[in-house]
């Protein structure tokens, strides 16, 4: 038994606030657990939507064009490309690291990529692994890659590239 009826008055308080904060809770959820078990997708449409974006960033690599292949990354400053030792944010910052770096088709080489392994997480994310080859004259370097994808307005997008060389 409390002695203080002050120390009552405080845990009573404290009861109400709680008990008004779970009522909140739990009327804001009605409906809401049936709805997210109503939500379907298709993980196999996704990984097909997904397979094409990266035959897409491939052909357009292939054909010389740097910004087709950047095409299949969201277009703003949270793209994360992370390659060499180094991070690169945003859309067009990365653009202008590609052309750098491959400012003609001789150092562009065709782009080989295999191995994909597509990991659809939900409906609007997904993690890709995969390696890559560039068939030039003078080399062939390689190695590997990690992409997280996004479902953004209904298309898929890189929002972050993890790329490395093999030795």
């Amino acid at each position: 038994m409390m002695k203080n009826p002050r120390n009552l008055l405080i845990f009573a308080v404290l009861g109400g606030v709680v008990g008004l904060g779970l009522g909140w809770l739990g009327a804001s959820m009605i409906g809401k657990t049936d709805a997210v078990a109503d939500v379907t997708w298709d993980e196999a449409q996704a990984q097909n939507d997904i397979r094409a974006v990266l035959d897409t960033q491939t052909a357009a690599w292939n054909a010389g064009d740097v910004a087709g292949y950047m095409d299949s990354y969201v277009k703003d400053e949270s793209l994360r490309f992370a390659s060499g030792g180094t991070i690169t944010n945003g859309w067009q910052t990365t653009l202008e690291r590609y052309q750098r770096r491959y400012p003609d088709r001789a150092a562009m080489g065709k782009l080989i990529t295999e191995d994909f392994e597509v990991n659809v997480i939900d409906a609007d994310d997904a993690i890709v692994f995969g390696s890559w080859e560039l068939e030039r004259d003078a080399d062939n370097p390689g190695g590997l890659y990690t992409l997280h994808l996004r479902k953004i307005y209904g298309n898929w997008v890189v929002v972050s590239d993890h790329t490395s060389s093999a030795e």
